[in-house]
């Protein structure tokens, strides 16, 4: 770590630090400090300091902060959002500040402009003398790795339920992420997505020609990140369950189709458009219901004013295409006991509601 350079965090969010970090390192030239993963205790003391009705990703975020302040930190990065996630950043700013901690925050909910040359400005912030041919270059690998880590996270949580040997799908995939993290270009990226890819092929299978499919869908935070949702995807891949998830990053910001386009294909459904990823899940729960899948489980954090919305449009769909939806809720309080019943209970119907077929 070069002492002569700002130190860099941003709050832990899924698996995809390992980016951030490469955009930083490589791209900015400047250090990237990597705070522990999330726990029950960083979580606790965001929790501590948040309002008292704020979204839990809000009090995860909070606390991962804390943690990266307390790792070394001197400069944050809050990214922006479409929903109250774009006044994050000016609210936990205020209150890291009054626990007097000192900090630059970059917050880039002040950039969200649509002009590109207002993104600079935040990126100048950061590193006046930034080379901008440089930093394109990261910024485009950080893409592929993007979509990388979403491929093989997907096909990782479809097939890791039905492994012959416990735990090589986990251990490929664990290696991969690692792998991830210590990247440096475009080369070690590819090799090391072609060697998972060949490692998943090499696993033996004991899957079904029909297994039972589970569509998951949801707040965007929550629904990606297995902390937030205690793990959900996992727990259902254990119980023989084939998981599917659209919503990433890939799907939802780089390849998205737009609110027009899907909103065409829902219009039976919704005809407006209610929140930051109202239509995409609609759109989601609808096309899970088309294709057979045998039930949608939708994911939010408490008090996510968009995805309450949409509950009623999607028990219309529940309704029309007789497909069971499991709705789970998550904030400070919720407990992984609770959930493993509940989720439990919810495989143990879509059996016997498949043998009852």
């Amino acid at each position: 770590m070069d002492a002569g350079k700002r130190n860099i965090a941003f709050p832990i969010i899924a698996n995809y630090n390992c980016i951030v970090k490469f955009f930083i390192e490589k791209g900015m030239d400047l250090n990237y400090i990597e705070q522990p993963k999330m726990t029950r205790r960083t979580l606790d003391v965001g929790t501590k300091y948040s309002p008292d009705y704020v979204c839990a990703p809000f009090k995860s975020t909070l606390g991962s902060m804390i943690d990266a302040l307390e790792a070394g930190a001197d400069t944050l990065i809050m990214t922006m959002g479409l929903c109250r996630l774009g006044y994050y950043g000016e609210l936990q700013e205020q209150i890291l500040r009054d626990l007097g901690y000192e900090f630059e925050m970059i917050n880039l909910a002040s950039y969200t402009t649509g002009n590109v040359k207002d993104y600079y400005k935040a990126i100048r912030r950061l590193n006046p003398k930034i080379s901008l041919s440089r930093f394109t270059k990261a910024a485009l690998i950080g893409l592929k790795m993007l979509e990388y880590i979403d491929e093989i996270e997907a096909l990782y949580y479809r097939n890791c339920g039905f492994e012959v040997n416990k735990g090589e799908y986990r251990k490929a995939y664990e290696d991969f992420l690692m792998a991830m993290d210590m990247v440096d270009g475009r080369k070690d990226i590819e090799r090391q997505y072609r060697k998972t890819r060949n490692a998943f092929r090499e696993i033996r299978l004991d899957k079904p020609d029909h297994p039972i499919r589970v569509g998951v869908i949801g707040e965007y935070f929550t629904v990606m990140d297995d902390f937030s949702n205690l793990g959900l995807e996992q727990m259902l891949a254990d119980m023989g369950v084939e998981v599917h998830r659209w919503m990433n990053p890939t799907n939802r910001n780089l390849h998205y189709k737009g609110q027009k386009n899907l909103g065409v294909q829902i219009s039976e459904y919704s005809r407006f458009e209610m929140g930051p990823t109202s239509t995409a899940n609609i759109w989601c729960a609808k096309n899970y219901a088309e294709n057979g899948f045998d039930g949608l489980i939708h994911v939010k954090s408490a008090g996510c004013t968009p995805e309450i919305d949409i509950m009623p449009v999607l028990e219309n769909i529940s309704r029309d295409y007789k497909i069971p939806i499991l709705y789970l809720t998550y904030d400070s309080q919720t407990s992984d006991t609770g959930l493993q019943t509940r989720v439990e209970a919810f495989n143990d119907m879509l059996r016997m509601r498949r043998a009852a077929i």
